[in-house]
């Protein structure tokens, strides 16, 4: 973006050279196309250059460029797409394009993005920037082959630590983490001052269960964004250190370190978000921090088998001060854990007969590949939110996390809501309160080096429309016509194992309880999770037309992932 910026900088000084220009115009221009002006300043030195109606064609779209620059610095893209939009039907350019295409991303709008991106790359040459931040796009989309090949052409025109950096990424959540860590460390010896090269080294090291090198790398990132400051004005403010913290307060974690996690939260909840990724990881850290706000220092949750106590015991020992013994999740990297909850003995709505057989069933098929299972059945509100929050809380230390849900589910206002036995609406109360909220789970375990799988057989009809009526509220419930899609799977910066959500049926339509034991859904998926060498979309797969069949059509399971990969529940 630098050349862009900079050809555009030596058309701005030919404008202001011109002599039909009194001497405090010629003083307008310079703030209003100059990069280090500070944002307010910049935009109110456009406007009056808009006001003065001396400029039109490409001249005119400089300006508007410019004071979408001015906006970019105070992060609301909304007026960097308005400014942007507007310079490009007076003149096309590269850098408007890519420009705009800069604030879609930011915006998490990446299909718009990269079609700017696209645009961009027809006006001219190629381009290692475009290429670049376009591979950013793709990245952000989870397709991670896209968004290589992009960084491997930025890289051929002109070497930047960024790119490698976020070639380094891409690896990383394709599972090659040496390359990625090679990517990486490439990034920092092309420019050490950089500390978003660190950030992601932190949770390279994380993902290979080295939390010590990861909160090492983690520090010295938070260090060098806050003695210096991020001077590229396309960096959303305080995306550097939210992320930072983000990752370090993950590493503290995973170790066991519960008051040094706590504190970094509570310091990137301190820092204002402008972009998606920021937002998102707030999101993630207001729940991981209520999780750890009761929370003592965990145990060890894998002990070390019998041979291993064996050996440890006949050891000679030492008069030497000995080794600190591994940080409880450092052997439970490969830890895999489900929390299975059926609700069906509800007392004030519609009962269900099934929930309870269809999570025993899932549970015992999930224990039988060796899942550590949570389960629980029947469960009031503070039972059910204990036991979700416990689960998120030793997530942590999984590498792959399942969360099962059979029972009443409604939307509101878009969101989705799980719905504890105890429910009971009434007049002038809130819904929300009474309900465990689908998308505080999803925060909860937003974290690229784990693999998350949702499923919930939880499309039933709405148990609440007399409730709704007699609580005379005006939220949208639509709980009627079932859960909502949802409108991400985990939007952290950098994605990585991913996650996949299933539901029983289409959003907006209506699953079957089942006439047996179990629902269509809940019986198919029992039989098929347990399936040996069954990657888990193709189980999936197998679980929708077993249904689809079942049910003669009237229900057709879907399910959305960001997976990365083969995942396989059971061993090959």
């Amino acid at each position: 973006m630098r050349h862009l910026l900079r050809a555009l900088a030596l058309l701005a000084m030919a404008l202001w050279s011109a002599p039909c220009l009194a001497q405090a115009r010629n003083q307008l221009g310079p703030l209003c196309t100059t990069s280090t002006t500070p944002a307010d300043q910049q935009i109110d030195a456009c406007n009056k250059i808009i006001a003065l109606k001396v400029f039109q064609g490409a001249q005119l779209a400089n300006i508007y460029f410019w004071r979408a620059i001015g906006w970019n610095k105070k992060a609301d893209y909304g007026k960097v797409i308005t400014d942007a939009t507007e310079g490009l039907r007076l003149a096309p350019s590269q850098a408007g394009y890519d420009l705009r295409g800069r604030a879609y991303y930011h915006k998490g709008e990446y299909d718009i993005a990269i079609a700017d991106y696209d645009d961009a790359l027809k006006l001219g040459p190629p381009d290692g920037t475009i290429l670049h931040n376009r591979g950013n796009a793709w990245r952000a989309k989870g397709d991670y082959a896209r968004a290589i090949a992009d960084y491997d052409a930025s890289i051929k025109i002109a070497p930047s630590a960024f790119a490698f950096q976020n070639r380094g990424i891409s690896k990383q959540a394709l599972g090659d983490l040496d390359g990625a860590l090679a990517d990486i460390n490439q990034a920092i010896r092309l420019d050490p001052s950089l500390p978003q090269p660190l950030i992601n080294r932190t949770a390279i090291w994380r993902a290979r269960g080295d939390f010590d090198r990861a909160i090492a790398d983690g520090t010295d990132a938070i260090r060098v964004a806050r003695e210096n400051p991020p001077v590229n004005i396309m960096t959303p403010p305080n995306s550097v250190l939210i992320t930072g913290y983000t990752h370090r307060a993950l590493a503290y974690e995973a170790k066991g370190d519960y008051p040094h996690a706590r504190d970094d939260y509570k310091a990137l909840l301190q820092l204002t978000a402008s972009d998606a990724g920021s937002k998102a990881n707030q999101a993630t850290a207001r729940v991981r921090l209520s999780l750890l706000t009761d929370a003592t220092t965990p145990t060890p949750h894998d002990t070390p088998s019998s041979a291993q106590q064996q050996k440890t015991t006949t050891a000679p020992t030492s008069t030497a001060t000995p080794a600190p013994p591994p940080a409880p999740a450092t052997t439970a990297r490969g830890k895999r854990m489900a929390l299975i909850i059926g609700n069906g003995a509800y007392a004030h709505v519609k009962a269900l007969p099934n929930p309870p057989n269809d999570a025993r069933a899932v549970a015992k098929s999930l224990r039988d590949i060796g899942f550590t299972v949570s389960e629980g059945v029947d469960l009031d509100r503070a039972a059910m939110q204990k036991v979700t929050r416990d689960f998120l809380r030793e997530a942590a230390r999984a590498q792959v996390a399942i969360v099962y849900y059979a029972g009443h589910g409604v939307q509101v206002d878009g969101r989705n809501y799980l719905i504890p036995v105890d429910v009971e609406l009434k007049a002038g109360s809130s819904m929300t309160e009474a309900m465990i909220d689908m998308d505080t789970i999803m925060a909860g375990l937003d974290d690229q080096v784990r693999t998350n799988i949702l499923i919930f057989d939880a499309c039933r009809n709405n148990p609440m429309a007399p409730q709704v009526a007699a609580a005379g509220t005006n939220r949208a419930i639509e709980g009627a016509s079932g859960l909502a899609a949802p409108t991400s799977l985990g939007a952290g910066a950098t994605l990585g194992a991913g996650t996949l959500i299933a539901f029983a049926t289409a959003p907006g339509q209506v699953a079957l309880d089942g006439e047996g034991a179990n629902s269509p859904f809940s019986a198919a998926l029992s039989h098929h999770i347990g399936t040996r060498g069954l990657e888990v979309q193709q189980m999936l797969t197998r679980v929708r037309a077993e249904v689809v069949s079942g049910t003669k059509n009237k229900q057709v399971p879907w399910s959305n992932s960001s997976l990365l990969g083969e995942v396989y529940l059971a061993e090959k």
